[in-house]
């Protein structure tokens, strides 16, 4: 993590007003205001809206009585495919077929919202479009490509469980762990990968599977309703406080019998937001993300997982 001098908001100064540093993630996204007594976490936001947000002590007590998991990337390898889906949707706004991201555009087209992916790629290539002209084009190559999928063609390597998976999952539900699906992707892509995985898992219906699953909701369209995600996902808390208190019922007194397990640097800071403790898995962006000192621990797989997740 990087020290800072100040928040990027103007608001704090280290060595001031009580102050004692200022550290922030790698990709700037959150930065920690850290006092003698306390912390506190302010979020960034590409879209206007940024936050501040307590920073409740975090720690693991036995039993664990829950396991919150993300979707992309974690559960399921599909970074790729939504990375690919921003590319186009940039080669559309250019008017360009042939463009391509760069590598370092990678942390910023992944872990966050829709229309933070948008903002990012706009600001760097496009600067004279808008995140709703953005958007409109999001949608269509997302409508076609996930139809394409559902019907038996697309891109084959679309959605693939991640490696050891299934056995980490099956586990945890032999040992009573109360199971909780989190992802900042909208409802309508989220939904037709994790039906994917499930019929090439042969668990049956999700859910049946999970104990409780929580999308980003609807997109915001003309002449019709949206729910609540743009503004709010991953870095932010809500997605896994909800899926902890309102889907799986657990009073915030028992947040330390929850862990979340997450391979992106959004979702890491997400969960620790959250007030739980969080488990890095390899394949996503959490080191390069600055986010590794986040986590309690960061393993390259789910045989490994298992293990970190057992330990006292």
């Amino acid at each position: 993590m990087r020290v800072l001098e100040c928040c990027s908001d103007g608001v704090t100064t280290a060595g001031r007003e009580g102050v004692v540093r200022i550290l922030a993630t790698g990709d700037g996204k959150v930065e920690f205001i850290i006092y003698p007594d306390r912390a506190v976490a302010y979020v960034r936001s590409a879209m206007g809206y940024p936050a501040y947000y307590p920073v409740q002590p975090l720690a693991v007590e036995r039993p664990v009585d829950a396991v919150l998991m993300d979707l992309d990337g974690t559960t399921v390898r599909s970074e790729s495919f939504w990375i690919w889906i921003i590319e186009q949707t940039t080669a559309s706004l250019l008017d360009n077929p042939d463009f391509e991201l760069e590598e370092a555009d990678i942390p910023y087209v992944s872990g966050h919202s829709v229309s933070e992916h948008l903002k990012y790629c706009i600001q760097k290539y496009c600067p004279d479009k808008t995140v709703e002209e953005a958007r409109l084009y999001y949608f269509e190559h997302t409508h076609r490509e996930l139809e394409a999928i559902m019907q038996g063609g697309g891109r084959q390597d679309a959605f693939t469980p991640a490696p050891g998976i299934k056995e980490f999952l099956l586990e945890l539900k032999a040992r009573k762990v109360k199971l909780g699906l989190v992802t900042s992707g909208l409802y309508e892509k989220a939904w037709p990968e994790i039906l994917s995985a499930f019929r090439t898992l042969d668990l049956g219906d999700p859910k049946d599977f999970y104990d409780a699953i929580i999308t980003a909701g609807f997109p915001l369209r003309q002449g019709e309703p949206g729910t609540l995600g743009e503004l709010s996902p991953k870095p932010h808390p809500w997605l896994y406080a909800e899926v902890a208190r309102v889907g799986l019922g657990i009073d915030p007194a028992r947040r330390h019998h929850v862990i979340g397990i997450e391979d992106s640097g959004a979702g890491i800071a997400s969960i620790v937001l959250a007030g739980f403790c969080a488990y890095g898995i390899g394949g996503g962006n959490i080191l390069e993300s600055g986010t590794r000192a986040l986590c309690r621990a960061y393993v390259e797989d789910f045989a490994s997982m298992l293990k970190a997740v057992e330990k006292p």
